[in-house]
């Protein structure tokens, strides 16, 4: 068989595994976990599907379409499986704690990619051009050339990307084998020396400190603070109710509107005390401040910004 005849035989629809292999990544992305839960082994060492005839049926239906990827996902996403609510209850937890019987919608934090982007996306900052070269956003200095292999090889020097191209989605972010993005692999995202079908999913304090410190989300808070005070209204209360909306899709309760309108009040009488330290949060990352925003006040917002970042909520699908 040569690699014309391997190419016919995987797509032939007589043979059932690739169709299934597909159908089953697709799955997994929506959901979080697939049907066959071992997406990595579909052999006689893998999990047995939770429904086998969910599987084949969506086997089939790709394969009816001529293999249309596009038609999967809105099959996927609109089906009344998928748009269910995330809520569980105690009953449902102990009964089916991994949702393997699908009672429920799905619930599970963002791939490590996603968690970046959604960021941006919420500060405004994001830059949604299509295709070009790969792009170097902010990394520890020397990591790079710490783990670099000396004289005579390319790609030994981390030159920092400019303008625009820092806030280039994650997809363009370049990728050493040797040197992942340290940010991306904090949150599980695999690195390229193997091939990796399922990520693991990790829950650790260098996530938070992630979150919290890496210039990409402090300047990303900075920019959604910026938005607070020129778009979300005149009242605090009104700037919260705007960011908490971009970042989770809902207005906050009165407990979660309270606790950030202290938050906001303390960080605002500490920077009016300490306006180096303002100046300090405000320097982080490449881009300038809007000159015409008071910076202590932005300084204050950015703190709330940051709160809202990093919430449970805003970093999970559900």
């Amino acid at each position: 068989m040569n690699r014309l005849g391997l190419a016919k035989w995987l797509v032939d629809p007589r043979n059932p595994l690739p169709a299934r292999v597909a159908v089953n990544h697709f799955w997994q992305e929506y959901f979080g976990t697939g049907i066959v839960k071992t997406s990595e082994d579909f052999g006689s060492q893998g999990e047995q599907p939770s429904n086998p005839l969910l599987l084949d049926w969506l086997a089939t239906e790709f394969v009816r379409t001529g293999w249309n990827v596009k038609a999967m996902q809105r099959l996927i996403v609109t089906s009344a499986t998928y748009r269910q609510s995330s809520r569980i209850t105690p009953e449902l937890a102990e009964r089916d704690p991994e949702n393997r019987l699908l009672a429920r919608g799905p619930r599970f934090r963002l791939p490590a990619e996603l968690i970046r982007d959604n960021a941006l996306s919420v500060s405004g900052l994001l830059d949604l051009r299509i295709g070009g070269s790969s792009v170097y956003p902010y990394q520890p200095k020397g990591l790079w050339e710490e783990m670099s292999a000396g004289g005579g090889f390319t790609g030994q020097i981390y030159t920092e990307s400019t303008g625009k191209d820092l806030y280039r989605r994650s997809m363009y972010t370049i990728w050493k084998r040797t040197v992942p993005p340290p940010t991306l692999i904090t949150f599980d995202a695999p690195d390229r020396e193997k091939c990796s079908a399922r990520r693991s999913v990790t829950n650790t304090p260098l996530q938070a400190l992630a979150l919290l410190n890496d210039p990409t989300y402090v300047e990303a808070s900075r920019f959604l603070a910026a938005r607070m005070m020129t778009q979300g209204g005149k009242t605090a209360a009104g700037r919260i109710d705007y960011a908490f909306r971009l970042a989770t899709g809902r207005t906050p309760d009165s407990q979660e509107r309270a606790i950030l309108l202290e938050q906001a009040q303390e960080a605002l009488a500490e920077y009016r005390q300490h306006g180096d330290e303002a100046k300090a949060l405000l320097s982080v990352g490449a881009s300038k401040s809007d000159p015409w925003l008071d910076p202590k006040e932005l300084a204050a917002w950015t703190t709330v910004a940051g709160i809202i970042l990093n919430l449970d909520e805003t970093i999970t699908k559900e």
